[in-house]
């Protein structure tokens, strides 16, 4: 056991001078600590409408016209700072020098007529494309308060909670992502690993003294293993910092931590039966990105799973992640049987 720990520690220590595995990880550790502006960032392109319900706006409006509409205290409570003006030149003096984001000019409420509203934006279209998301809700309000004026019961329905688009983002997206970047971290440190090591030969040295074959890829197999579980817990923890809910938390980390095992055991026969480390690397990202790819379409890949079981689906649970530990339980003896055939030819 002493010289399958010391195997261990050998390939610990090689992990620091892997300087793209250290940048894989510490681009993970950022998306982990800082998940929840990360989601509101990446919703600006995946759902801009979604921005509105995730972040509080600091608008400045200047409002000509009609300065006691209620829409002045819709604008307030969405957290906007509201400026009446006596005069349009005063408030276009205010937007000129960039004092405001931008006008809006008001006309009295006649129950006559149907109210006519002018606004003016910033020439860029997307700060004005922005701006519009974060009026859309108080504009509402607003349009709502004319029609109970004049007696029109249509309104818009209001839901409460967080937009589905928010959800679906976070849960299919952002936890798959964090929970399955260390397996493919660490298959890529078997292949460098053993790839070195072959390409070298000192992989019969290594065999030459007092281990088996199977220690040997034991101890490569657990040391990449122990790189994985570290981040996964680590990730899980800063994502419940984050105010993100992960339920079935243990099963999620069982999950996270066989795909793992089995990403690495994978990994290893790839390595051995290439045995050139550009080749391998090549045909394992190849296979990653086909991989991930299908992980959205085949419903018991475990991507769908992870997404089921953290947010607490309730049809999903223990027996769906027993599966991946008899994969792995099959592929172990495997790999063992192919590396001694191959290595030996």
């Amino acid at each position: 056991m002493n010289a399958f720990f010391a195997i261990v520690k050998k390939e610990l220590r090689a992990i620091t001078r892997e300087r793209t595995i250290l940048i894989a990880i510490t681009i993970q550790l950022f998306i982990a600590s800082f998940s929840s502006a990360l989601l509101i960032g990446l919703l600006s392109f995946y759902d801009p409408e979604a921005l509105a319900a995730n972040t509080r706006p600091n608008l400045r409006i200047g409002i000509i016209g009609n300065t006691n509409s209620p829409l002045n205290l819709y604008l307030r409570n969405a957290r906007m700072r509201v400026t009446a003006f006596d005069s349009a030149a005063e408030a276009e003096a205010a937007f000129h020098n960039r004092a405001l984001d931008l006008i809006l000019y008001v006309p009295d409420d006649d129950p006559r007529s149907a109210v006519e509203m002018k606004m003016f934006l910033p020439r860029s279209e997307m700060l004005s494309s922005f701006i519009m998301i974060f009026l859309r809700e108080p504009l509402k309000r607003y349009e709502n308060f004319l029609r109970r004026e004049r007696g029109v019961t249509v309104n818009y329905t209001d839901l409460g909670g967080s937009p589905a688009t928010t959800f679906e983002f976070l849960y299919s997206v952002i936890v798959p992502m964090l929970m399955f970047f260390p397996a493919f971290v660490a298959g890529s440190m078997v292949i460098d690993s053993l790839s070195e090591e072959l390409e070298t030969h000192t992989f019969e040295t290594l065999w030459s003294a007092p281990l088996s074959l199977t220690m040997i890829f034991g101890a490569k197999i657990f040391a990449a293993l122990v790189v994985a579980v570290i981040q996964i817990a680590l990730w899980l923890a800063l994502l419940r910092l984050n105010r993100i809910d992960i339920q079935n938390l243990g099963w999620v980390f069982v999950l996270a931590t066989l795909t793992a095992a089995i990403n690495i055991v994978l990994s290893a026969f790839t390595a051995t039966s290439l045995r050139d480390r550009e080749r391998s690397q090549f045909l394992y990202s190849l296979f990653i990105v086909i991989m991930a790819s299908a992980s959205y379409v085949v419903d018991f890949a475990p991507m769908q799973l992870i997404t089921r079981l953290a947010t607490g689906d309730y049809y999903s649970g223990g027996w769906d992640v027993a599966k991946y530990a008899l994969v792995l339980a099959v592929l172990m003896p495997v790999l063992f049987r192919a590396a001694r055939r191959l290595i030996t030819v």
